[in-house]
């Protein structure tokens, strides 16, 4: 069996949302690894303004792609920008746009798709199952397609303890869920909304499993593999470790964390956090359409599915997450803190409510009365709601667990050559996990917030400084509160004095002792 590079030597590649977190990775790691490849047609529609070249300008020129700019300074010239807009007609495609992907595309990757939990189930249908619908038939007119890549989601069957690598039955008909949104408004579908979600969370879940099944009804005789990768992170190793561009998922936790606003959260320290590296999930992306693709002649019509998670493989707990969150920070503490970094775990949902009380609505409201007194805009309030609003969203995945099956990913793995393993590496086993998190926590600080390691003595003042005032307002809450209750209290007093008058016999017996030993 040929390589991976040589399996993409002369491809033409389509990638819908490739703007995207995974998409921009995906042509990053293809352009470096693969040079050979012939063309990267990328999907991509106008926004703000800003034409899809320049768009696509401005992606590259991005930190993520140095280590491609440094090592094939023409790698630009593969890539080219194709006007599209996944949710009107034909894709918005032109004549002439339409004619070129199909007369030449060999692979085609669909990353595109709304990320947002709490999409209207309109908005999230149109964006994730018409527009897959679109995608595959685009594909049947491919005279010399390949294999087709579809990336879902793990979570697409989360109403599931034991998630297996196969499409499950649907919730509903989908083509029948789309003739009835056509004809109903906003107010009575978002009535019928948690109807139809049943046992899942949120409209994302809830259309990814329908797009799955969409794929395997309409895939007709094309090769399809499914990939789905759970919770998506920084990266382990490429294009360096910790990259990572957005607040989305457990960057904007993180963060959060780092900067002391967040600290309390719902989870279970038995559910495995199934963080994976977004380098992992591209390997594991690339592979999967090198091994259906190179397979075609022996396999003419097949389709896979992928379970690209780590949780089946190398658990790792949301109480280690938040450990090395924390100690990461108060060794690289993140500039202009609101607090020392220090996060509680809890599975219960009243000691939850208390902590969010005290920990972090109380001591908002104190910042911003401060600021109002001091003549400036309060904004801490706003930014717990935002924050309390995103973790309600993430609670179902932080406290349930699933068990994953990974057979075909093992399978993929086994069928690579040594050389293929060190490339295109998905082999979590091989991931060091307190090294991972630490990466992954400073590339927040670095290419989320652009802090530069030059600020670190000054964040670590700052962050003493907190720690003096924390210090500072203990001592004078403790004198308050032996001012309010033990001097008023004759019974509190003797108190008191029993406890001061045994810790000084107990001083005084060990300063005898160590005199009499010496």
């Amino acid at each position: 069996m040929v390589t991976i590079p040589e399996y993409y030597e002369g491809k033409n590649v389509l990638i819908t949302g490739a703007t995207g977190f995974m998409g921009k990775v995906l042509l990053e790691k293809l352009l470096r690894s693969c040079p050979a490849v012939k063309t990267a047609y990328v999907l991509v529609r106008s926004k703000a303004g800003q034409a899809p070249r320049a768009r696509i300008a401005d992606m590259i020129n991005s930190k993520l792609f140095d280590r491609l700019r440094e090592e094939q300074p023409d790698f630009a010239e593969k890539i080219v920008a194709v006007n599209s807009d996944l949710t009107q007609p034909d894709l918005d495609l032109s004549t002439e746009d339409a004619e070129t992907l199909t007369s030449c595309v060999n692979i085609v990757f669909h990353c595109a798709a709304t990320i947002r939990f709490n999409e209207p189930l309109k908005d999230a249908m149109q964006l994730n199952v018409l527009a897959t619908q679109k995608m595959v038939s685009l594909a049947h007119r491919m005279k010399h397609l390949e294999v087709f890549i579809h990336v879902s989601t793990a979570y697409a069957h989360c109403d599931r303890e034991l998630i297996e690598e196969v499409v499950y039955p649907p919730p509903v008909d989908y083509k029948k869920l789309i003739d009835t949104l056509e004809w109903m408004d906003d107010k009575l579908v978002s009535l019928i909304t948690p109807k139809l979600l049943g046992e899942r969370p949120n409209t994302y879940t809830y259309t990814k499993a329908l797009a799955e099944h969409l794929v395997q009804q309409e895939c007709g005789n094309l090769n399809i593999a499914i990939v789905r990768p759970s919770i998506v992170g920084a990266s382990w190793k490429e294009p360096f470790p910790g990259w990572i561009d957005n607040f989305n998922g457990p960057s904007g936790i993180f963060i959060a964390a780092g900067k002391g606003i967040l600290r309390t959260m719902r989870a279970s320290n038995s559910a495995v956090a199934d963080l994976v590296p977004v380098d992992v999930v591209i390997n594991t992306t690339l592979a999967a359409a090198w091994y259906s693709g190179s397979q075609r002649h022996a396999r003419p019509r097949s389709m896979l599915v992928y379970n690209c998670t780590t949780g089946g493989i190398n658990p790792f707990h949301w109480g280690e997450v938040e450990y090395h969150v924390t100690s990461t920070f108060k060794r690289n503490p993140l500039e202009q803190a609101f607090r020392r970094p220090n996060v509680n775990l809890t599975t219960n949902h009243l000691i939850n409510q208390y902590w969010i009380a005290v920990s972090h609505k109380a001591p908002a409201f104190l910042y911003d009365l401060f600021l109002r007194m001091s003549g400036r805009e309060p904004r801490m309030m706003k930014t717990i709601t935002r924050l309390h609003k995103a973790m309600m969203v993430l609670e179902y995945f932080t406290s349930h667990s699933w068990v994953w099956n990974t057979d075909n990913v093992t399978m993929l793995m086994n069928q690579m050559g040594a050389e293929d393993k060190k490339v295109f590496n998905f082999d979590v086993r091989q991931l060091h996990w307190a090294e991972y998190m630490e990466n992954y926590c400073m590339g927040t600080k670095k290419y989320v917030l652009n802090e530069e390691l030059s600020g670190l003595p000054a964040a670590r003042k700052h962050l003493n400084k907190l720690r003096n005032i924390r210090y500072t307002f203990n001592t004078i809450l403790v004198v308050l509160i032996w001012r309010i209750f033990i001097a008023r209290s004759q019974m509190a007093r003797n108190i008191w004095y029993f406890v001061v008058s045994l810790c000084f016999k107990f001083l005084s017996y060990f300063r005898a002792s160590s005199t009499m030993r010496y």
